[in-house]
């Protein structure tokens, strides 16, 4: 089949994305509220820019209603924290997508615990396996979207995750998003070297 993507309703072209562009990787975001409350949400539009400087971006989809408040939260504080969702904690992220106001925090939603950050003073989820302490370094303003480029100020890796800056993918236990209410696990790996020529 072929689709035109001009004559599809956003609805359409969203789901023919979600469904072929997988698994894709969940960040999942707090943010400081102007009034200080800490804002969660995951986003799987979600991946690396660069590694030098080391860079994340993020699409946060616009509502009817305009920007979403990590969105309008990283504009205005320039930091956040980005953890990668594990199978341990994906039902208490799960929980925080809930649309709920501005100012009432997802995390009231969940068991997960909030630990300062060292670099920010945007707190993280100390249940993460991975978090990022990020600094906002670009903001695209898409049609439908904020694209968020930030650096990479401090990694916090489990003990038992890392050796030699490689990270154990079967430790982690990442879970990825696919499209609906469907989602993935690392399964089976292979190993194929690039070629040198």
């Amino acid at each position: 089949m072929k689709f035109e993507a001009s004559t599809l309703s956003a609805k359409d072209n969203y789901k023919l994305l979600i469904g072929s562009i997988i698994p894709r990787p969940i960040a999942f975001v707090t943010t400081l509220g102007e009034d200080g409350t800490v804002n969660a949400a995951p986003f799987s539009f979600f991946t690396v820019a660069s590694s030098s400087p080391p860079q994340l971006v993020i699409a946060v989809q616009r509502t009817d209603q305009g920007q979403k408040d990590t969105a309008r939260n990283i504009l205005a504080k320039q930091s956040y924290v980005i953890h990668i969702v594990s199978e341990e904690i994906v039902d208490a992220v799960n929980e925080t997508a809930a649309p709920l106001a501005y100012g009432e925090s997802e995390l009231e939603r969940t068991d997960l615990t909030l630990v300062d950050s060292d670099a920010i003073d945007v707190p993280g989820i100390a249940e993460a396996k991975i978090r990022f302490e990020m600094r906002l370094t670009q903001h695209v303003e898409l049609e439908g979207a904020d694209l968020l480029i930030g650096e990479v100020l401090r990694y916090h890796v489990a003990d038992e995750l890392v050796e030699s800056f490689r990270i154990d993918a079967a430790g982690l236990k990442a879970v990825a998003r696919l499209a609906g209410n469907d989602y993935a696990t690392i399964g089976k790996t292979f190993t194929m070297a690039r070629p040198t020529k």
